[in-house]
């Protein structure tokens, strides 16, 4: 394979940044595939369609949108533009692409006929030039934080303007890539648009090296998205059978499982015996973890019962006496939360920057954070300010306060309330975006609903 010819644009050094980043990668390659099949022994959809990762697979007909979704959440935030692009792009045709199993496994219902789903190829020059090729899309679209320097670069040099929507950017990445700023900032030009969430991601993704002229703010996708009324029902379903406080542990991750189990025992403790027993419904955020902590929780000497234990029937009197719920399913989030009377945020009590909270809030469900929410600052801020969420300095105290909350009717309701309250006050991000986008496929496209604002 031939190194891509580098962009007129491009510095010296970030020429030579981009072809050490390419010969890199290419080295990279057999190891990038093990690690796909090695993840695979326990998420068997890593092993489909592998030719795909290399930029081969079945073509698709030139001309559709191409949207990137990496994994679950982004493909979740996906799903309101792509019905709002519809709505104004009746003729659309999707060209879907993921890189992880539940990415791929929960876009599968995002296809109608004529659309088309793919991995997307790893990042070597080859790989993302073959993709292109074979595709030939009208205008991509990457979600929140998919800047792949061979991609974009393929892309400029394809002519296909790729377009970077609910764009994020937290400080700390910010701050990581500042230090490969040879590679990455050309990427960051490359974009034709940049849709970012907040006017703190505009800001940042500007010191990154995104356009002045192309960066908007559109506000968060995930405010858009509707609950299940399926789900939120089930969950209540859930509830009414029993007659104890439920503190949901959501997106649980790496680091949280010791402390949360250790606070939850101290707290079961402390409680009076006349005060009815709390239930633990804990889950975590990666499915390849389910065995893990489950293993973790009988080993701490509570009891456990797995949510695929009672199917479509309901939680039965075994699930109602124990301590620990293990939510270890997948797309039932919000049955979840409508199911808790308050939600602990996975990823803020190890520093992993959190997670979103914003579905919590849509399902009416308050939410306590713990002290690294630096991923999600922006949605988290604005969950504090309107009453719905809480931030504590660790997991003692946060257990502690939850327990405090599902004891208090009348504060839980406010804080419900104030959360239902603050979705709604953010919506119309999806309108807006679509509106873009459909300018970028149709110079002249018919009358939108929405507009961003200029990124200054």
């Amino acid at each position: 394979m031939n190194a891509p010819r580098p962009h007129p644009d491009l510095s010296l050094r970030e020429r030579l940044a981009l072809t050490g980043y390419g010969q890199l990668m290419r080295l990279l390659l057999p190891l990038l595939i093990g690690r796909l099949l090695w993840r695979a022994r326990q998420e068997p959809l890593y092993r489909a369609a592998l030719p795909e990762r290399v930029g081969l697979g079945e073509p698709v007909r030139p001309g559709a949108l191409w949207l990137h979704a990496v994994s679950l959440g982004e493909t979740r935030a996906a799903e309101p533009l792509i019905q709002a692009l519809r709505q104004v792009c009746p003729d659309l045709r999707l060209l879907l692409t993921h890189g992880t199993a539940t990415g791929r496994e929960a876009g599968t219902a995002l296809l109608r006929e004529g659309d088309a789903l793919r991995w997307l190829p790893l990042d070597t020059p080859g790989a993302t030039r073959r993709f292109l090729q074979r595709h030939r899309p009208a205008l991509g679209v990457l979600m929140e934080t998919e800047v792949w320097p061979a991609l974009l670069h393929a892309a400029r040099q394809s002519g296909v303007p790729v377009v970077l929507a609910n764009a994020r950017l937290s400080e700390k990445s910010l701050r990581q890539s500042l230090r490969f700023d040879a590679l990455l900032r050309p990427a960051a030009r490359a974009f034709t648009a940049v849709l970012a969430q907040t006017a703190d991601d505009a800001a940042r993704l500007r010191r990154a090296g995104a356009p002045e002229a192309a960066i908007e703010i559109c506000g968060n996708l995930k405010y858009d998205l509707q609950p299940s009324p399926a789900l939120l029902a089930t969950g209540l379903s859930w509830r009414a059978g029993l007659a104890r406080p439920v503190v949901l542990a959501a997106s649980w991750r790496e680091g949280e499982d010791e402390p949360l189990l250790a606070a939850w025992r101290a707290a079961l403790a402390q409680r009076a015996p006349s005060q009815p027993r709390p239930l633990l419904l804990l889950v975590p955020r990666h499915p390849q973890r389910f065995d893990e902590v489950g293993a973790s929780v009988i080993s701490s000497g509570l009891t456990l019962v797995r949510r695929s234990s009672w199917a479509g029937t309901g939680p039965g009197a075994l699930a109602r006496e124990a301590d620990v719920w293990l939510g270890d399913s997948m797309r039932e989030m919000p049955a979840y939360y409508a199911c808790a009377d308050v939600a602990l945020l996975g990823g803020s009590f190890a520093p992993l920057g959190g997670q979103n909270l914003i579905e919590a809030a849509a399902c009416g469900c308050p939410v306590l954070a713990g002290p690294h929410v630096f991923n999600f600052a922006q949605p988290v801020a604005r969950a504090l300010a309107a009453g719905a969420a809480f931030q504590v300095p660790d997991l003692d105290q946060a257990v502690q306060q939850a327990l405090s909350l599902a004891d208090d009717a009348e504060a839980q309701a406010a804080a419900r309330q104030a959360a239902l309250g603050s979705v709604a006050a953010d919506q119309g991000a999806a309108a807006r975006m679509a509106a873009r986008l459909a300018a970028l496929l149709d110079p002249k496209p018919a009358e939108l609903s929405g507009s961003c604002r200029a990124g200054r």
